[in-house]
């Protein structure tokens, strides 16, 4: 595991040593006011193959049944105990993207909320899709695609799974009803923001427009710049397209190390450096062993064979000798650096906060 981390690394290292490309504005930028929406509804997946929820646990799921059939013009008896295992409750979300018309289709993703074993095999019925407003924007219904298979033994004493089963999605499965109004900037001009704040980057940007339509941007900040449009609308579509692929070179990002604490997964960007510095490394193993002893009875005793488990815990800690790190300036080096502590990536989550309160690690530690 710790040699796939650090040859991972090594390659981003060799990837980022290589010059800076330029980027079109499209690919760091978007265009204020053009933006997806989400969208969330409850429904029901049925012709499951019994694995569906049980309806003794998910009183909501028998409710919402006995809603959809009497919709459906189906009166159930006062009283009725429905035992189903075809049917399972589901929230099912989708991104409802910009400029979305009535009729066309858009990917829903439906996810269990019950106590189901799989949703695989499984139908969507009718969903409707709401926003943030109350308002429905789509109707979903279709045949899910689940990504995993899972199977058990008689009784379920031996069963196995790969992959998720409780989460699928339905290609196109969702018809929007209604879109949603995205305005191209109110009067002369449109605002470009930038995907993450940043001045360097921002007066790049600025300047590339500039040279390609002078006079017409100006920086508000480091994330938003105000651009000089047509009024004309089929004009403002035709000039948003070519302000989008002007190409920049956008400014070196900042000093980052993100550290995943659940994985051990340590990513560092180029602009990370580290100074001289002392690190005191030791590896501590706890090792758990569990004994069964048997104990007989003497013959002619009546006795009961008695058997019990005792637990023998070790505890080996190995010398954590203090060793030199020299600094380093590009992220190569700072490789090599922590490499040579020989730190598995789960030890190298103390060393980097170490690192970084001792002020040798110059760079932000985010640990998600």
């Amino acid at each position: 595991m710790r040699a796939i981390v650090f040859i991972l690394v090594a390659l981003l290292a060799a990837l980022f040593a290589l010059p800076a490309q330029a980027e079109r504005i499209k690919d760091i930028a978007s265009i204020a006011g053009v933006r997806d929406n989400q969208l969330a509804g409850y429904g029901l997946v049925v012709g499951l193959d019994g694995s569906g929820d049980q309806t003794t646990q998910t009183p909501f799921t028998v409710q919402s049944i006995v809603n959809m059939l009497g919709n459906l013009g189906v009166t159930l008896p006062p009283g009725t105990n429905l035992q189903l295992k075809n049917v399972a409750a589901v929230m099912v979300t989708a991104n409802l993207p910009a400029y979305a018309r009535p009729g066309q289709r858009i990917d829903v993703t439906v996810s269990s909320i019950g106590n189901a074993k799989s949703l695989r095999g499984g139908t969507l019925v009718m969903t409707p899709l709401k926003g943030i407003d109350g308002q429905v924007y789509a109707i979903a219904q279709g045949n899910m695609v689940v990504g995993g298979a899972g199977a058990q033994a008689a009784g379920g004493a031996a069963q196995t799974t790969i992959n998720h089963l409780l989460a699928g999605r339905i290609p196109g499965g969702a018809t929007v009803e209604r879109g949603v109004p995205a305005m191209l900037g109110e009067g002369p001009t449109i605002t470009v923001e930038l995907n993450e704040t940043d001045f360097g980057t921002a007066r790049r940007v600025v300047d590339a427009i500039n040279q390609s339509v002078p006079g017409a941007a100006r920086a508000l900040d480091g994330r938003s710049i105000q651009v000089a449009a047509p009024p004309d609308p089929s004009a403002r579509v035709a000039f948003l397209g070519q302000i989008e692929n002007i190409e920049v070179a956008a400014a070196p990002p900042a000093a980052r190390v993100i550290v995943n604490s659940r994985t051990g997964s340590v990513v560092m960007n180029q602009s990370v450096t580290l100074q001289n510095c002392a690190v005191a490394h030791g590896n501590l193993t706890v090792t758990v062993n569990a004994q069964t002893t048997v104990s007989q009875p003497a013959p002619g005793s009546f006795g009961r064979t008695v058997a019990s488990r005792s637990g023998l815990v070790n505890i080996d800690q190995e010398g954590g000798a203090l060793m030199e790190i020299r600094g380093g300036a590009k992220l190569a080096d700072v490789v090599r650096a922590l490499n040579a502590l020989g730190a598995k990536p789960l030890d190298l989550v103390s060393i980097l906060q170490a690192m970084k309160a001792s002020g040798a690690l110059r760079a932000d530690l985010e640990i998600i």
